[in-house]
């Protein structure tokens, strides 16, 4: 089984980018953010074409997740949780749902912007209320979860291209970290951390610089799985092949890959 999240910046725009991917990287589930479309002009139909179901929660503009399912592979997509129960927010940040026993949960992470700004705040304690209400069960107690998503954090100075320019800065500072470690302190591990990698393996570059070109990047985006899944856990990758496409998303897609007989039930 494959689990891939990629925060693509506007599904309006990147839904081709999407399709395409899809065709060569048939992964079992998708998480995406930043769709930036309300509800009623969702591509269902397409993805539907594309052999995926999907549930997902939009609003105008801005934020925007969903959860994408390959028809032939998931069997079941139940108990579907938009936003967090717990902490009340207008904008589209959270998706969570039951695929066939893993509870999956979709996060877009706000910003923060700048340390010193409001949103700073908000995303914190908008992590809070999250690490709170996975810790309840998210919905579904008992059931093995992933979280996977845009956490906008970049979680050690490794996933880090400039530790010291970036350092004390939002995506790195130590309140943001040490809300990352909250989460895996609920029982949760970096997927990709759990094998030797690279060094300087990124997922989201700045359009502006030409960051991407001289890898100045993040790493941002994880994939995290709770322990009882790790015998099943076979690799985790970032794929930087849809970021040289023509006008692509400032994100790459990190997939998990697991042995479907090693997971639990």
């Amino acid at each position: 089984m494959k689990i891939t999240t990629w925060n693509v910046n506007s599904l309006r725009v990147r839904l081709p980018q999407v399709l395409t991917w899809l065709q060569t990287n048939p992964v079992d589930i998708l998480g995406i953010q930043e769709t930036k479309l309300v509800d009623a002009k969702f591509p269902t139909a397409e993805i539907a074409q594309a052999g995926y179901d999907v549930v997902f929660a939009g609003q105008p503009t801005y934020n925007g997740v969903a959860l994408l399912t390959r028809r032939d592979t998931i069997a079941s997509v139940t108990d579907v949780v938009t936003n967090n129960p717990d902490f009340p927010d207008e904008q589209a940040r959270l998706i969570t749902a039951t695929c066939d026993g893993l509870r999956i949960c979709c996060a877009y992470v706000p910003n923060g912007q700048d340390v010193e700004s409001d949103k700073y705040g908000y995303k914190l304690a908008w992590l809070d209320a999250l690490a709170g209400w996975l810790g309840k069960g998210a919905g579904a107690p008992g059931k093995p979860l992933v979280l996977l998503g845009d956490f906008n954090i970049a979680p050690a100075d490794a996933d880090v291209h400039d530790p010291v320019a970036w350092e004390g800065k939002v995506l790195c500072s130590a309140p943001e970290r040490a809300r990352f470690a909250q989460l895996l302190a609920l029982g949760l591990v970096d997927s990709f951390r759990q094998f030797d990698q690279p060094e300087k393996i990124y997922s989201w570059w700045d359009y502006r610089q030409l960051g991407f070109r001289r890898n100045a990047g993040l790493r941002i985006d994880h994939v995290l799985v709770a322990r009882p899944l790790l015998a099943a856990l076979r690799g985790c990758s970032v794929d930087k092949a849809p970021r040289k496409w023509e006008k692509p998303s400032d994100h790459a897609p990190v997939t998990a890959c697991f042995e479907r007989a090693a997971l639990p039930g």
